[in-house]
Protein backbone atom coordinates (compact mmCIF):
# COMPACT_ATOMS: atom_id res chain seq x y z
CA UNK A 1 0.00 0.00 0.00
CA UNK A 2 1.37 3.31 -0.96
CA UNK A 3 1.04 6.06 2.07
CA UNK A 4 1.59 10.01 1.62
CA UNK A 5 1.84 12.53 3.97
CA UNK A 6 1.64 17.05 3.12
CA UNK A 7 5.00 18.27 5.02
CA UNK A 8 6.40 21.56 4.84
CA UNK A 9 9.24 22.72 2.29
CA UNK A 10 12.81 21.50 2.51
CA UNK A 11 16.06 23.25 2.30
CA UNK A 12 18.22 21.53 -0.53
CA UNK A 13 22.16 21.75 -0.15
CA UNK A 14 24.74 23.16 -2.35
CA UNK A 15 25.35 21.51 -5.62
CA UNK A 16 29.07 21.98 -6.26
CA UNK A 17 30.82 22.74 -9.22
CA UNK A 18 28.13 24.67 -10.69
CA UNK A 19 27.04 26.62 -7.93
CA UNK A 20 23.33 25.58 -8.17
CA UNK A 21 20.89 25.30 -5.21
CA UNK A 22 18.39 23.20 -4.80
CA UNK A 23 15.15 25.06 -4.81
CA UNK A 24 12.93 25.46 -1.66
CA UNK A 25 9.82 23.94 -2.66
CA UNK A 26 6.62 22.24 -0.90
CA UNK A 27 7.32 18.07 -1.00
CA UNK A 28 4.83 15.30 -0.50
CA UNK A 29 6.33 12.98 2.17
CA UNK A 30 5.97 9.85 0.96
CA UNK A 31 6.08 6.78 3.91
CA UNK A 32 8.21 4.42 1.26
CA UNK A 33 7.21 0.25 2.17
CA UNK A 34 9.74 -2.47 0.84
CA UNK A 35 7.67 -3.27 -2.26
CA UNK A 36 8.34 -2.13 -6.17
CA UNK A 37 4.61 -0.50 -6.37
CA UNK A 38 5.61 1.91 -3.34
CA UNK A 39 9.89 2.79 -4.17
CA UNK A 40 8.11 3.65 -7.49
CA UNK A 41 6.80 7.03 -6.27
CA UNK A 42 10.55 8.06 -6.40
CA UNK A 43 11.38 11.24 -8.00
CA UNK A 44 15.04 11.93 -8.98
CA UNK A 45 15.93 15.05 -7.20
CA UNK A 46 16.97 18.37 -9.60
CA UNK A 47 19.55 18.51 -8.20
CA UNK A 48 20.82 15.37 -9.90
CA UNK A 49 19.65 16.22 -13.20
CA UNK A 50 21.72 19.50 -13.23
CA UNK A 51 24.99 16.97 -11.07
CA UNK A 52 27.02 15.55 -14.01
CA UNK A 53 30.58 14.74 -13.01
CA UNK A 54 31.59 12.62 -9.46
CA UNK A 55 35.47 10.78 -8.81
CA UNK A 56 35.39 8.11 -6.25
CA UNK A 57 37.74 6.05 -5.49
CA UNK A 58 38.85 1.76 -5.09
CA UNK A 59 41.38 1.70 -2.67
CA UNK A 60 41.71 -0.97 -0.31
CA UNK A 61 43.87 -4.26 0.97
CA UNK A 62 43.99 -4.66 -3.09
CA UNK A 63 45.96 -2.02 -3.31
CA UNK A 64 49.32 -3.58 -1.82
CA UNK A 65 50.34 -6.27 -4.51
CA UNK A 66 49.74 -3.33 -7.06
CA UNK A 67 49.67 -5.81 -9.87
CA UNK A 68 47.13 -6.46 -12.66
CA UNK A 69 43.75 -5.95 -11.14
CA UNK A 70 41.13 -4.85 -8.12
CA UNK A 71 40.20 -8.68 -8.60
CA UNK A 72 43.58 -10.02 -7.32
CA UNK A 73 41.95 -11.24 -3.82
CA UNK A 74 39.59 -13.89 -5.61
CA UNK A 75 42.30 -14.59 -8.44
CA UNK A 76 45.27 -15.22 -6.00
CA UNK A 77 43.05 -18.23 -4.92
CA UNK A 78 42.11 -19.69 -8.49
CA UNK A 79 43.70 -22.38 -9.52
CA UNK A 80 45.96 -22.22 -12.70
CA UNK A 81 45.87 -18.51 -12.57
CA UNK A 82 48.85 -16.51 -13.83
CA UNK A 83 47.82 -14.33 -10.47
CA UNK A 84 47.69 -17.26 -8.16
CA UNK A 85 51.17 -18.71 -9.66
CA UNK A 86 52.50 -15.07 -9.34
CA UNK A 87 51.13 -14.94 -5.95
CA UNK A 88 52.55 -18.11 -4.49
CA UNK A 89 56.32 -16.93 -6.08
CA UNK A 90 56.44 -13.68 -4.34
CA UNK A 91 54.40 -14.12 -0.63
CA UNK A 92 54.20 -18.06 -0.55
CA UNK A 93 51.83 -20.83 -0.68
CA UNK A 94 47.92 -19.92 0.31
CA UNK A 95 47.92 -21.12 3.63
CA UNK A 96 50.71 -19.56 4.99
CA UNK A 97 49.91 -16.02 3.51
CA UNK A 98 46.53 -15.49 2.51
CA UNK A 99 44.82 -12.21 1.36
CA UNK A 100 44.12 -11.36 5.29
CA UNK A 101 47.99 -10.81 5.45
CA UNK A 102 47.60 -7.99 2.90
CA UNK A 103 45.28 -5.64 5.68
CA UNK A 104 48.80 -4.38 7.92
CA UNK A 105 50.50 -3.56 4.62
CA UNK A 106 47.66 -1.64 3.56
CA UNK A 107 48.98 1.43 5.69
CA UNK A 108 47.64 4.66 3.49
CA UNK A 109 50.02 7.23 5.81
CA UNK A 110 50.20 9.53 3.46
CA UNK A 111 46.07 9.29 3.18
CA UNK A 112 44.47 12.99 3.39
CA UNK A 113 41.03 13.39 3.20
CA UNK A 114 41.04 17.14 2.84
CA UNK A 115 43.72 16.69 -0.11
CA UNK A 116 41.91 14.30 -1.62
CA UNK A 117 38.62 16.48 -1.54
CA UNK A 118 39.97 19.27 -2.36
CA UNK A 119 41.81 18.15 -5.58
CA UNK A 120 38.30 16.29 -6.29
CA UNK A 121 36.88 19.43 -6.05
CA UNK A 122 39.62 21.30 -8.21
CA UNK A 123 39.03 18.72 -10.56
CA UNK A 124 35.02 20.12 -10.95
CA UNK A 125 33.62 17.23 -9.50
CA UNK A 126 29.86 17.84 -7.89
CA UNK A 127 30.07 14.35 -6.27
CA UNK A 128 32.99 12.25 -4.53
CA UNK A 129 33.64 9.40 -2.05
CA UNK A 130 35.17 5.97 -1.79
CA UNK A 131 34.26 2.26 -2.37
CA UNK A 132 32.75 1.49 1.27
CA UNK A 133 33.35 -2.17 0.58
CA UNK A 134 34.63 -4.00 -2.57
CA UNK A 135 34.35 -7.73 -2.89
CA UNK A 136 37.45 -8.35 -1.08
CA UNK A 137 34.90 -8.26 2.36
CA UNK A 138 37.17 -5.42 4.00
CA UNK A 139 34.67 -2.41 5.21
CA UNK A 140 36.43 1.11 4.73
CA UNK A 141 34.11 2.73 7.61
CA UNK A 142 34.33 2.14 11.32
CA UNK A 143 31.87 -0.28 11.84
CA UNK A 144 30.15 -1.72 14.63
CA UNK A 145 29.52 -5.16 12.69
CA UNK A 146 32.97 -6.43 11.65
CA UNK A 147 35.99 -6.39 13.51
CA UNK A 148 37.30 -6.30 9.55
CA UNK A 149 37.42 -2.90 8.96
CA UNK A 150 39.99 -0.05 8.17
CA UNK A 151 39.22 1.58 12.00
CA UNK A 152 40.97 -1.46 13.64
CA UNK A 153 43.06 -3.01 10.67
CA UNK A 154 45.09 -1.33 8.41
CA UNK A 155 45.79 2.08 8.29
CA UNK A 156 43.20 1.93 11.29
CA UNK A 157 41.55 5.28 10.31
CA UNK A 158 37.84 5.59 9.77
CA UNK A 159 38.20 6.33 5.74
CA UNK A 160 34.58 6.80 4.82
CA UNK A 161 33.64 9.14 7.71
CA UNK A 162 36.83 11.22 6.84
CA UNK A 163 36.27 11.45 2.96
CA UNK A 164 32.17 12.03 3.82
CA UNK A 165 33.39 14.88 6.13
CA UNK A 166 35.88 16.28 3.59
CA UNK A 167 33.75 16.21 0.88
CA UNK A 168 30.84 17.92 2.22
CA UNK A 169 33.07 20.93 3.11
CA UNK A 170 33.72 21.12 -0.25
CA UNK A 171 30.51 21.62 -1.01
CA UNK A 172 30.26 18.64 -2.87
CA UNK A 173 27.54 15.63 -2.90
CA UNK A 174 29.07 12.31 -0.71
CA UNK A 175 28.67 9.16 -2.56
CA UNK A 176 29.66 5.83 -1.12
CA UNK A 177 29.57 2.39 -3.10
CA UNK A 178 28.77 -0.80 -2.03
CA UNK A 179 30.19 -4.47 -3.48
CA UNK A 180 29.62 -6.47 -0.63
CA UNK A 181 27.11 -8.71 -2.57
CA UNK A 182 30.09 -9.84 -4.49
CA UNK A 183 31.89 -10.95 -1.32
CA UNK A 184 29.62 -14.26 -1.13
CA UNK A 185 31.52 -17.39 -2.74
CA UNK A 186 34.27 -15.31 -3.54
CA UNK A 187 37.39 -16.94 -1.84
CA UNK A 188 37.36 -20.34 -1.49
CA UNK A 189 35.83 -21.17 1.62
CA UNK A 190 35.50 -24.76 0.86
CA UNK A 191 39.17 -25.10 0.54
CA UNK A 192 41.03 -26.00 3.59
CA UNK A 193 44.16 -26.05 2.08
CA UNK A 194 43.59 -22.14 2.06
CA UNK A 195 43.38 -19.70 4.86
CA UNK A 196 40.04 -19.22 3.01
CA UNK A 197 38.46 -22.33 4.36
CA UNK A 198 39.62 -21.14 8.29
CA UNK A 199 36.46 -20.68 9.49
CA UNK A 200 38.32 -18.22 11.93
CA UNK A 201 38.63 -15.80 9.13
CA UNK A 202 34.86 -16.17 8.10
CA UNK A 203 34.18 -12.83 8.95
CA UNK A 204 36.41 -12.02 5.98
CA UNK A 205 35.79 -14.26 3.54
CA UNK A 206 32.57 -14.87 4.63
CA UNK A 207 30.36 -18.10 4.74
CA UNK A 208 31.11 -21.70 3.49
CA UNK A 209 30.13 -22.35 0.35
CA UNK A 210 30.56 -25.02 -1.83
CA UNK A 211 33.10 -25.17 -4.54
CA UNK A 212 31.60 -23.81 -7.42
CA UNK A 213 29.19 -21.65 -5.96
CA UNK A 214 30.76 -18.23 -7.61
CA UNK A 215 29.43 -16.92 -10.44
CA UNK A 216 29.22 -14.12 -12.76
CA UNK A 217 26.74 -11.75 -12.64
CA UNK A 218 24.52 -12.83 -15.80
CA UNK A 219 24.40 -16.24 -13.77
CA UNK A 220 22.93 -16.49 -10.20
CA UNK A 221 24.73 -18.63 -7.41
CA UNK A 222 23.61 -22.42 -6.63
CA UNK A 223 23.01 -22.20 -4.07
CA UNK A 224 22.16 -18.57 -3.02
CA UNK A 225 23.09 -16.73 -0.01
CA UNK A 226 21.12 -17.24 3.29
CA UNK A 227 19.47 -15.30 5.92
CA UNK A 228 22.71 -14.46 7.48
CA UNK A 229 24.30 -13.44 4.54
CA UNK A 230 21.54 -10.95 3.44
CA UNK A 231 20.56 -9.98 7.37
CA UNK A 232 24.38 -8.35 6.71
CA UNK A 233 24.20 -7.31 3.45
CA UNK A 234 21.25 -5.19 5.06
CA UNK A 235 22.86 -4.14 8.03
CA UNK A 236 26.09 -2.71 6.97
CA UNK A 237 24.00 -0.74 4.60
CA UNK A 238 21.92 0.53 7.38
CA UNK A 239 24.84 0.99 9.39
CA UNK A 240 26.69 2.85 6.52
CA UNK A 241 23.48 5.49 6.04
CA UNK A 242 23.17 5.64 9.99
CA UNK A 243 26.59 7.13 10.34
CA UNK A 244 27.36 8.84 6.90
CA UNK A 245 24.22 10.23 5.26
CA UNK A 246 24.95 9.64 1.94
CA UNK A 247 23.86 11.93 -0.78
CA UNK A 248 24.18 8.14 -3.33
CA UNK A 249 24.08 4.91 -2.65
CA UNK A 250 25.67 3.10 -5.64
CA UNK A 251 25.43 -0.43 -6.29
CA UNK A 252 27.72 -2.72 -7.87
CA UNK A 253 25.90 -5.41 -10.54
CA UNK A 254 25.08 -8.95 -9.35
CA UNK A 255 22.87 -7.66 -6.43
CA UNK A 256 20.24 -9.64 -7.86
CA UNK A 257 21.44 -12.51 -5.49
CA UNK A 258 20.50 -10.77 -2.59
CA UNK A 259 16.78 -11.55 -1.91
CA UNK A 260 14.43 -8.94 -3.50
CA UNK A 261 12.43 -8.40 -0.08
CA UNK A 262 15.88 -7.27 0.98
CA UNK A 263 16.72 -5.01 -2.20
CA UNK A 264 13.65 -3.39 -1.57
CA UNK A 265 13.57 -2.90 1.82
CA UNK A 266 17.13 -1.04 1.39
CA UNK A 267 15.53 0.75 -0.86
CA UNK A 268 12.62 2.03 1.58
CA UNK A 269 15.14 2.77 4.50
CA UNK A 270 17.66 4.68 2.66
CA UNK A 271 14.43 6.73 0.98
CA UNK A 272 12.53 7.25 4.60
CA UNK A 273 15.83 8.15 6.33
CA UNK A 274 16.64 10.90 3.54
CA UNK A 275 13.38 12.48 4.63
CA UNK A 276 14.22 12.07 7.88
CA UNK A 277 17.64 13.58 6.97
CA UNK A 278 15.88 16.88 5.20
CA UNK A 279 17.54 16.07 1.73
CA UNK A 280 16.83 14.13 -1.51
CA UNK A 281 19.00 11.28 -2.29
CA UNK A 282 20.11 9.11 -5.31
CA UNK A 283 20.54 5.39 -5.49
CA UNK A 284 21.96 3.18 -9.03
CA UNK A 285 21.87 -0.03 -9.91
CA UNK A 286 23.01 -1.71 -12.43
CA UNK A 287 21.30 -3.86 -15.34
CA UNK A 288 17.85 -5.48 -13.53
CA UNK A 289 19.20 -5.39 -9.83
CA UNK A 290 16.17 -2.89 -9.00
CA UNK A 291 13.27 -1.91 -10.94
CA UNK A 292 12.87 0.53 -13.30
CA UNK A 293 12.12 4.06 -12.13
CA UNK A 294 13.13 3.22 -8.60
CA UNK A 295 16.55 4.65 -8.57
CA UNK A 296 19.27 5.25 -11.51
CA UNK A 297 20.42 3.28 -13.87
CA UNK A 298 24.15 2.72 -14.15
CA UNK A 299 26.87 1.26 -16.73
CA UNK A 300 30.01 0.23 -16.40
CA UNK A 301 32.89 1.62 -19.06
CA UNK A 302 30.22 2.52 -21.56
CA UNK A 303 28.36 5.07 -22.42
CA UNK A 304 24.22 5.21 -24.63
CA UNK A 305 24.85 5.57 -28.50
CA UNK A 306 21.99 8.12 -28.14
CA UNK A 307 19.70 10.62 -25.60
CA UNK A 308 17.36 8.89 -23.70
CA UNK A 309 14.43 9.93 -21.96
CA UNK A 310 15.98 9.55 -18.45
CA UNK A 311 18.90 10.43 -16.66
CA UNK A 312 21.38 8.01 -16.05
CA UNK A 313 25.05 7.20 -14.88
CA UNK A 314 28.02 5.80 -16.33
CA UNK A 315 31.24 5.04 -14.45
CA UNK A 316 34.29 4.05 -15.53
CA UNK A 317 38.18 3.92 -14.63
CA UNK A 318 41.19 6.86 -15.21
CA UNK A 319 43.01 3.41 -15.95
CA UNK A 320 42.16 1.50 -19.50
CA UNK A 321 43.73 -1.32 -17.45
CA UNK A 322 42.55 -1.73 -13.48
CA UNK A 323 40.43 0.38 -11.23
CA UNK A 324 42.70 0.14 -8.47
CA UNK A 325 46.21 0.92 -8.40
CA UNK A 326 48.69 -1.01 -10.32
CA UNK A 327 52.21 -1.15 -11.29
CA UNK A 328 52.00 -0.50 -15.05
CA UNK A 329 49.01 1.95 -15.29
CA UNK A 330 47.53 2.61 -18.53
CA UNK A 331 45.76 6.01 -18.09
CA UNK A 332 43.89 7.56 -20.55
CA UNK A 333 44.26 11.38 -21.63
CA UNK A 334 42.75 14.15 -20.05
CA UNK A 335 41.47 14.69 -23.69
CA UNK A 336 39.37 11.28 -23.69
CA UNK A 337 38.29 11.91 -19.81
CA UNK A 338 36.65 15.39 -21.56
CA UNK A 339 35.54 14.06 -24.76
CA UNK A 340 34.25 10.84 -22.57
CA UNK A 341 32.14 13.69 -20.54
CA UNK A 342 30.74 15.48 -23.04
CA UNK A 343 29.17 12.88 -25.34
CA UNK A 344 27.79 11.20 -22.10
CA UNK A 345 26.02 14.41 -20.79
CA UNK A 346 24.90 15.78 -24.33
CA UNK A 347 22.27 12.04 -24.10
CA UNK A 348 20.90 12.89 -20.56
CA UNK A 349 23.87 11.23 -18.45
CA UNK A 350 26.50 11.46 -15.91
CA UNK A 351 29.92 10.39 -15.16
CA UNK A 352 31.67 8.66 -11.99
CA UNK A 353 35.22 8.22 -12.69
CA UNK A 354 37.26 6.31 -10.87
CA UNK A 355 41.30 6.94 -9.16
CA UNK A 356 43.52 4.89 -8.00
CA UNK A 357 44.87 5.31 -4.83
CA UNK A 358 48.72 3.84 -3.68
CA UNK A 359 48.69 1.68 -0.44
CA UNK A 360 50.26 4.23 1.27
CA UNK A 361 47.47 7.09 0.52
CA UNK A 362 49.16 8.74 -2.41
CA UNK A 363 47.52 9.92 -5.32
CA UNK A 364 49.99 8.68 -8.47
CA UNK A 365 50.79 12.32 -10.24
CA UNK A 366 50.02 11.17 -13.77
CA UNK A 367 46.50 10.87 -12.14
CA UNK A 368 46.37 14.01 -10.14
CA UNK A 369 48.04 15.68 -13.30
CA UNK A 370 45.29 14.61 -15.72
CA UNK A 371 42.31 15.89 -12.65
CA UNK A 372 43.78 19.18 -12.75
CA UNK A 373 43.53 19.36 -16.14
CA UNK A 374 40.07 18.43 -16.31
CA UNK A 375 39.12 20.88 -13.50
CA UNK A 376 41.12 23.64 -16.03
CA UNK A 377 38.95 22.87 -18.82
CA UNK A 378 35.85 22.93 -16.71
CA UNK A 379 36.60 26.26 -15.39
CA UNK A 380 36.68 27.60 -18.76
CA UNK A 381 33.84 25.29 -19.97
CA UNK A 382 31.41 24.71 -17.33
CA UNK A 383 28.20 25.95 -18.11
CA UNK A 384 27.99 24.02 -20.83
CA UNK A 385 28.05 20.78 -18.65
CA UNK A 386 26.75 21.89 -15.41
CA UNK A 387 22.95 22.64 -15.21
CA UNK A 388 22.62 21.78 -18.55
CA UNK A 389 19.53 19.44 -20.47
CA UNK A 390 19.97 17.55 -23.35
CA UNK A 391 19.12 19.46 -26.74
CA UNK A 392 16.40 17.60 -29.45
CA UNK A 393 19.45 15.66 -31.08
CA UNK A 394 22.53 14.92 -28.83
CA UNK A 395 25.13 15.63 -31.57
CA UNK A 396 26.61 14.42 -35.32
CA UNK A 397 29.48 13.41 -36.66
CA UNK A 398 30.95 9.89 -37.59
CA UNK A 399 31.93 8.80 -34.13
CA UNK A 400 29.41 5.67 -33.30
CA UNK A 401 29.40 4.26 -30.20
CA UNK A 402 29.64 0.88 -29.31
CA UNK A 403 27.05 -0.29 -26.35
CA UNK A 404 27.61 -2.81 -23.78
CA UNK A 405 28.50 -3.97 -20.55
CA UNK A 406 32.65 -2.83 -20.21
CA UNK A 407 32.29 -1.68 -24.08
CA UNK A 408 34.19 1.71 -23.62
CA UNK A 409 37.69 0.36 -25.06
CA UNK A 410 35.88 -0.24 -28.52
CA UNK A 411 35.30 3.41 -29.31
CA UNK A 412 37.17 5.26 -31.49
CA UNK A 413 38.53 9.01 -30.60
CA UNK A 414 36.27 12.01 -31.54
CA UNK A 415 37.26 14.07 -34.30
CA UNK A 416 36.11 17.64 -35.18
CA UNK A 417 33.55 16.89 -36.85
CA UNK A 418 32.30 14.78 -34.00
CA UNK A 419 29.64 17.86 -32.51
CA UNK A 420 27.29 17.54 -29.19
CA UNK A 421 25.06 19.28 -27.98
CA UNK A 422 23.68 20.85 -24.89
CA UNK A 423 21.41 23.15 -23.30
CA UNK A 424 20.65 25.88 -20.80
CA UNK A 425 18.04 28.52 -20.76
CA UNK A 426 18.18 30.49 -24.68
CA UNK A 427 21.62 28.90 -24.86
CA UNK A 428 22.35 26.40 -27.19
CA UNK A 429 25.93 24.70 -26.68
CA UNK A 430 27.75 23.27 -29.50
CA UNK A 431 30.88 21.68 -28.18
CA UNK A 432 32.93 20.34 -31.07
CA UNK A 433 35.54 17.30 -29.69
CA UNK A 434 38.57 17.98 -32.08
CA UNK A 435 39.96 21.37 -33.32
CA UNK A 436 38.72 21.40 -36.98
CA UNK A 437 42.06 22.46 -39.72
CA UNK A 438 40.82 24.79 -42.14
CA UNK A 439 39.73 27.52 -39.66
CA UNK A 440 36.02 26.81 -40.09
CA UNK A 441 33.67 24.77 -38.32
CA UNK A 442 30.26 23.65 -40.53
CA UNK A 443 27.90 22.32 -38.36
CA UNK A 444 25.14 20.29 -40.76
CA UNK A 445 22.46 19.95 -38.06
CA UNK A 446 21.83 23.18 -37.76
CA UNK A 447 21.45 24.37 -41.08
CA UNK A 448 17.94 25.75 -42.38
CA UNK A 449 17.08 22.89 -44.42
CA UNK A 450 16.82 20.72 -40.90
CA UNK A 451 13.76 21.49 -38.29
CA UNK A 452 16.02 21.07 -35.23
CA UNK A 453 16.50 24.90 -34.63
CA UNK A 454 13.44 26.46 -34.71
CA UNK A 455 14.96 30.12 -33.35
CA UNK A 456 17.03 32.73 -34.43
CA UNK A 457 20.63 33.14 -33.19
CA UNK A 458 21.45 36.42 -31.54
CA UNK A 459 24.96 36.07 -31.50
CA UNK A 460 27.97 33.01 -30.99
CA UNK A 461 30.76 32.80 -28.73
CA UNK A 462 33.85 30.59 -28.49
CA UNK A 463 33.88 30.17 -24.58
CA UNK A 464 37.64 31.02 -23.22
CA UNK A 465 38.25 33.08 -26.63
CA UNK A 466 37.37 37.10 -26.52
CA UNK A 467 34.52 38.55 -29.10
CA UNK A 468 31.56 37.68 -31.30
CA UNK A 469 32.32 35.09 -34.25
CA UNK A 470 31.41 35.44 -37.18
CA UNK A 471 28.48 32.66 -38.57
CA UNK A 472 26.62 32.13 -41.76
CA UNK A 473 23.72 30.18 -41.52
CA UNK A 474 22.45 28.23 -45.16
CA UNK A 475 20.30 25.62 -45.78
CA UNK A 476 23.22 22.63 -45.66
CA UNK A 477 24.44 24.03 -42.02
CA UNK A 478 25.52 26.30 -40.01
CA UNK A 479 29.21 27.30 -40.64
CA UNK A 480 31.30 29.55 -37.98
CA UNK A 481 34.78 31.15 -38.52
CA UNK A 482 37.20 30.47 -35.80
CA UNK A 483 40.01 32.90 -33.80
CA UNK A 484 43.48 31.94 -34.99
CA UNK A 485 44.28 30.76 -31.60
CA UNK A 486 42.33 27.83 -29.80
CA UNK A 487 40.95 29.25 -26.01
CA UNK A 488 42.33 25.15 -25.04
CA UNK A 489 43.63 22.34 -25.28
CA UNK A 490 40.64 20.01 -26.00
CA UNK A 491 36.56 20.08 -26.60
CA UNK A 492 36.05 23.61 -28.11
CA UNK A 493 32.65 24.98 -26.38
CA UNK A 494 30.42 27.01 -29.08
CA UNK A 495 27.71 28.80 -27.22
CA UNK A 496 24.89 29.98 -29.29
CA UNK A 497 22.67 32.76 -27.63
CA UNK A 498 18.82 32.18 -29.36
CA UNK A 499 15.59 33.90 -29.51
CA UNK A 500 14.31 31.94 -26.83
CA UNK A 501 14.16 28.96 -25.29
CA UNK A 502 16.42 25.96 -26.80
CA UNK A 503 14.44 23.34 -25.49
Amino acid sequence: MIKKIITGALLGALLAGCATTDKVKETTKIEYEADWESLSQYQVPEWWKNTKFGIYFHWGPYSVPAYETEWYSIYMYREGHPIRKYHEEKYGSLDKFGYKDFIPMFTGEHFDADEWAKLFKEAGAQFAGPVAEHSDGFAMWDSDLTHWDAKEMGPKRDIVGEMAKAVKKQNMKFIATYHRHWTYAWYPTWDKSTDAGDPQYTGLYGPYAPKGTFTMADVKSDPLPDKQFNDDWLARLDELMDKYQPDIIWFDNRMDIIDEKYRQQFLANYYNNAQKWGKEVVCTYKFHDLKKGTAVLDLERSRMKDKQPFVWLTDDSIDWKAWCHIDDPKYKSTNRLIDFLVDVVSKNGAVLLNIPPKANGEIPVEVATRLREMGQWLRMNGEAIYDTRPWVIYGEGPQEIKEGHLSEHKNKEAVAEDIRFTTNGNNLYAISLAWPKDGKLSIKSLGTEKAYLKSDIKNIQLLGAKGELKYTRKGSGLEIELPQEKPCEHAFVFKLELSEKAM
